[in-house]
């Protein structure tokens, strides 16, 4: 039995069920309200939620049981007497230690917890950055919507900032260092392009890299891919440098990115026309596979619309549960449909179809 956390505009959504057969809604939770981002922690089976309310703002809140009490985290906030505002929760993510998380959100920042989510301490080291003056927002914010952890190593972490590029600390976060070279932001002016080629940029030139979503393969720590703001992009370095690797695409703009644990060759990207026309190319619904580290995509749209389907999927709406041939997949889009794969994408079936907005989408 697998469940789906689908976080939309009007609340967090919980189905059960298997793929291929119908899916039953078992709870509705925070009725009426954004939900970011909603994932269960494996580890201790409680269920954590991002919520923006627009009277209380951002907030966290974890529960045993998603039908019944949910209980606020403490420390989710900004330090007192500064001048921004904290947001929005993009995404929370399990870390390597035992009851560590980590959720990251808009205006660049990343949080920890220690004690499964009850409670939350900004880390410093990325906050107290000294290039963040110069960072700039993207469409969306100023947000931290990837966090990677190295599998096994606690000190060792990577997020992406849109649109302050690709971050990573190797000692706990207490500092932080750039991992960029290689991403070319073919939005930009050549006079800053050329910035982005000196051998040290300035500070002022890296809040380009407008980062969509990244991932990191666990069964090969050191490969890495990004779906950028105009380009899919692979890293054999552990995210220090980066190939594009978007060739073979009907677009290379898009926002979600997923990779199947079994196999560090593989992506899976569903690309959208451009970033002024962010649908699915040609009205069809289909997302692209690679098992060859990006220098061949196969499109994958058996069961999914494919006349007059101009949807839009966000970075955090695509999730997979497993690994391998049977590797199941999940993605909602803003219109409110919900698909899902049992078999890596090969074939697909609608889950649901008349949702709010889907802003997430977490399996287990």
């Amino acid at each position: 039995m697998t469940e789906l956390l689908v976080s939309t505009k009007k609340g967090l959504f919980v189905f059960e069920g298997e793929p291929g057969s119908s899916f039953e809604l078992v709870a509705r939770a925070f009725e009426g309200e954004p939900v970011e981002y909603a994932l269960r922690d494996r580890r201790s089976g409680r269920l954590l939620a991002a919520t923006t309310s627009p009277f209380y703002g951002p907030k966290i809140f974890s529960t045993d049981d998603p039908a019944g009490e949910w209980e606020q985290a403490g420390g989710v906030a900004l330090p007192e007497g500064g001048e921004q505002a904290l947001n929005r929760i993009w995404v929370i993510a399990p870390g390597e230690a035992d009851g560590a998380l980590y959720a990251g959100g808009d205006p660049g920042t990343l949080f920890q917890s220690t004690d499964g989510g009850a409670s939350w301490e900004l880390n410093a080291g990325l906050w107290e950055h000294p290039t963040r003056a110069h960072w700039q927002p993207g469409g969306g914010g100023l947000c931290v919507h990837s966090i990677v952890p190295w599998p096994g190593d606690a000190e060792r972490l990577s997020v992406a900032v849109s649109a302050a590029g690709v971050w990573h600390t190797d000692d706990g976060g207490s500092s932080w260092e750039r991992g960029n070279d290689g991403l070319t932001p073919r939005y930009l002016p050549d006079e800053v392009l050329e910035q982005l080629d000196l051998p040290e940029p300035p500070p002022e030139a890296y809040p380009a890299l407008c980062v969509h979503h990244m991932e990191r393969a666990p069964a090969q720590p050191e490969r890495m891919f990004i779906q950028f703001h105009g380009g899919v992009y692979r890293s054999d370095d552990a995210g220090q440098s980066w190939t594009e690797i978007g060739a073979g695409l009907p677009s290379d703009f898009g926002f979600p990115l997923m990779v199947d644990p079994a196999d560090p060759d593989s992506a899976y990207v569903i690309p959208l026309v451009a970033d002024m026309d962010r649908v699915t190319p040609d009205g069809r619904v289909r997302l692209y596979e690679t098992r060859d580290a990006g220098e061949s995509w196969s499109p994958r749209g058996d069961g999914l619309p494919q006349e007059q389907a101009y949807l839009t999927v966000l970075r955090q709406a695509f999730q997979r549960h497993g690994e391998g041939p049977t590797m199941e997949l999940y993605f909602g889009s803003t219109t409110g449909q919900l698909f899902g794969s049992g078999d890596a994408g090969a074939t697909w079936s609608d889950v649901a179809a008349t949702l709010p907005p889907v802003y997430s989408v977490s399996a287990s």
